[in-house]
């Protein structure tokens, strides 16, 4: 929008102004004054046009799909592993894969040397919040765990134990690009508080 020019400035400019003129004598005394007050006058009618500043739109959310939970355990295979925890409920047993997560898994599993390749993700004790994400390949399934796997993409499992799925549930499952590199990740998980530490790493369980 259109601004006058502060009064300040018109000052400013005056005395600069007067103070940059050689001393003068009868008309040239008067020129110079007439020559001021024109300046002055034209800075005070003058307008200046600024503009807001403008915020980065925030990266749209890639498209996700709730994942299907393919296996979960009993409380006797629970028991069997020694853990102390409760199996969850069917409709508690939830976690969402971005498609971007599932082709990349569909890619992995899909190397004969890996074939039947899950993404297993814990959670430990550790880092500056107190719980920190591991993330690894494995074509291992153990008692305790619940797989599930995505609808439509095909090999896209991922492994989660009893405990750690206590802290993930309800979680997203991505896996992003960037300079430094590729990886998956864990976002929008309900049982975090805030968005973690800074290193996107470690982060704090709600109570």
């Amino acid at each position: 929008m259109g601004a006058r020019m502060p009064k300040g400035l018109w000052m400013w400019m005056l005395r600069r102004f007067l103070l940059g003129s050689q001393p003068a004598r009868g008309n040239s005394q008067v020129t110079a004054m007439t020559s001021a007050l024109r300046l002055l006058s034209l800075a005070r009618n003058r307008t200046f046009v600024t503009t807001q500043l403008r915020r980065a739109a925030p990266a749209p959310t890639p498209p996700a799909t709730p994942a299907i939970l393919r296996r979960s355990p009993t409380a006797e295979d629970i028991q069997t592993a020694e853990l102390d925890v409760e199996p969850l409920a069917q409709g508690d047993a939830q976690l969402t894969l971005t498609e971007r997560a599932a082709q990349q898994l569909y890619r992995i599993s899909s190397q004969q040397e890996l074939s039947g390749s899950a993404l297993r993700i814990s959670v430990e004790s550790g880092g500056c919040h107190g719980y920190q994400y591991k993330m690894e390949l494995t074509q291992q399934r153990a008692l305790e765990d619940y797989e599930f796997e995505h609808p439509v993409v095909t090999r896209a499992r991922v492994i989660v134990d009893a405990v750690s799925l206590t802290l993930l549930r309800g979680s997203t499952i991505d896996f992003a690009t960037e300079l430094i590199g590729s990886s998956f990740r864990v976002v929008n998980n309900p049982q975090a508080v805030g968005s973690g530490c800074g290193c996107g790493v470690s982060w704090e369980a709600k109570t």
